[in-house]
């Protein structure tokens, strides 16, 4: 497979090591730069995930952070993770049609395990628009972490071979560009339904964890903003904005 055709507009550059792609953005946009651009690392010795929890570089694997100014509410932002967990979803439908689902709220899995990481971040200003927006993504390609808190895999344990970095990105760039500019002209709610579509646990009884409390409830979908509705044992349906999803212990 060969790379796809990278966008005209989109800017690119490729580090074979840095510390992380999402801090080099966040030196970018600091600095004034505009986007869009992608920012790729070949290694990074410094790669964090949510909560700053850290995140596994190697080598083969696709790390990669894109950066842009659009024009978009800052109450809107949460949604982006949406998108790009869709947008994951079509490169590894490129390779292993259909067997990708998405956990709330925002992790691509195959076969049940954690394949992707997401990591959304942005800047307001006081009219209430967006500064700047960045997504970071760590893909397993190639390898997985095995000491991590949800179970991970890589395309390759289901491949047999790792797909070329660089394909992945083009393929990655362009998914990317198709879904926030559906999500920037449709709104959410096609985005949402795109992602119900592909949701895993839906109907099945999770563990919901938030900073500081954990509570069994039944995942029975998403609110029009994104939100897990989750159906606790008393019946009463509890609206989560934000936290993590684990399959209950049996």
């Amino acid at each position: 497979m060969t790379p796809e055709p990278w966008p005209a507009h989109l800017g690119l550059e490729v580090f074979d090591e840095i510390d992380s792609t999402q801090t080099e953005a966040r030196r970018r946009v600091s600095a004034g730069a505009v986007g869009p651009e992608w920012i790729v690392a070949r290694r990074q010795t410094a790669g964090h995930g949510r909560r700053g929890r850290a995140w596994s570089s190697p080598s083969g694997n696709l790390m990669a952070t894109w950066y842009a100014r659009p024009d978009v509410e800052i109450s809107a932002a949460p949604q982006v993770s949406f998108v790009a967990a869709l947008a994951v979803a079509d490169l590894i439908d490129r390779y292993l049609p259909g067997r990708c689902t998405l956990k709330w709220p925002n992790d691509p899995l195959l076969g049940g395990a954690k394949v992707a990481g997401i990591l959304p971040d942005s800047a307001g200003r006081a009219d209430g628009r967006l500064d700047w927006l960045m997504v970071g993504f760590g893909i397993n390609l190639a390898v997985f972490p095995t000491d991590t808190p949800y179970p991970a895999t890589s395309l390759a344990a289901h491949m047999g071979s790792a797909p070329d970095p660089d394909v992945a990105l083009s393929i990655l760039a362009i998914s990317w560009e198709r879904r926030f500019a559906a999500w920037r002209s449709q709104g959410f709610a096609a985005i949402r339904a795109a992602w119900l579509e592909r949701a895993h646990g839906i109907g099945q009884t999770l563990e919901v964890r938030l900073p500081n409390e954990s509570f069994p409830a039944v995942f029975e979908g998403l609110d029009a903003s994104g939100a897990l509705l989750a159906r606790l044992p008393d019946r009463s349906l509890r609206v989560v904005a934000a936290g993590d999803v684990f399959p209950v212990a049996r």
